[in-house]
């Protein structure tokens, strides 16, 4: 992947939208679709690395209500030629194909490493990764297990995405809300991941979120873990212009 002379390529994760509710949210969606209409001059590559939405669970012939003008944002993007490429998170795992027939959005399940301007990049969303996460772990194994999303779907989705939502704010585990917190550079767990990693390849870029937290941390003198943060809180972003990886924030 080689980004063009101008153009950039930007990452961005955690955004939660229609949490704690869809009034609540609402601000923060029109926030991101002001920041897709600035980015689009000039991105060439958009990463989103997962959780964009609070709840996510498509049935065959069902998807989520709302979030119209953040998919319609995303579809006008991908129409004008911007590669997108989605990272689905611990709340939006449950994805079956609607973003690649409908939006022409690449999905990733699992972490991928990607060359961009001869820089190797490793990039996920970062749930279940390292030495944390063990209650989640477990809980993860259950959420992407067949049989238990066989199951789920015969719920009627006026229940299943109303039972999902309350779960996904009251259960720490799913929401996150406990490990929003910074750990130091030596124990923050995805950091210890990446410096695993970097034993037995070289890359430039650690790429995650999940954690909530801006953070860039320098893993040596030639690697760099970078936590895009979250649009909850931060409102921060990461912009690669072919050169270098830093983290900004979203105007207001």
């Amino acid at each position: 992947m080689n980004v063009p002379k101008g153009k950039n390529v930007y990452f961005t994760s955690d955004h939660h939208f229609g949490a704690p509710t869809k009034a609540a949210s609402k601000p923060r969606e029109e926030r991101f679709i002001s920041w897709l209409d600035h980015i689009k001059q000039d991105a060439d590559v958009l990463f989103i690395l997962g959780d964009l939405f609070d709840f996510w669970f498509e049935y065959k012939y069902v998807i989520p209500k709302g979030f119209t003008r953040v998919l319609g944002k995303l579809a006008e993007l991908s129409d004008q030629g911007i590669e997108i490429h989605f990272f689905v998170g611990n709340h939006d795992l449950w994805m079956r194909g609607y973003f690649e027939e409908e939006l022409n959005i690449k999905v990733y399940h699992n972490t991928e490493e990607f060359k961009i301007n001869d820089m190797v990049f490793f990039i996920g969303h970062g749930d279940g990764l390292g030495p944390h996460d063990k209650g989640y772990k477990r809980l993860k194994k259950v959420f992407k297990n067949s049989f238990f999303n066989w199951l789920y779907r015969w719920l009627h989705p006026d229940i299943g995405v109303r039972f999902a939502q309350y779960l996904s704010l009251k259960n720490k585990l799913i929401s996150g809300d406990e490990d929003a917190k910074f750990l130091g550079n030596d124990d923050e767990w995805l950091v210890q991941y990446a410096q695993r990693k970097l034993k037995d390849k070289h890359f430039d870029y650690f790429v995650f979120g999940h954690r909530h937290l801006p953070l860039e941390i320098q893993l040596n003198p030639k690697s760099k873990y970078v936590n895009l943060g979250d649009w909850i809180t931060h409102f921060t972003y990461g912009v690669f212009n072919g050169e270098k990886l830093v983290l900004k924030k979203a105007k207001s």
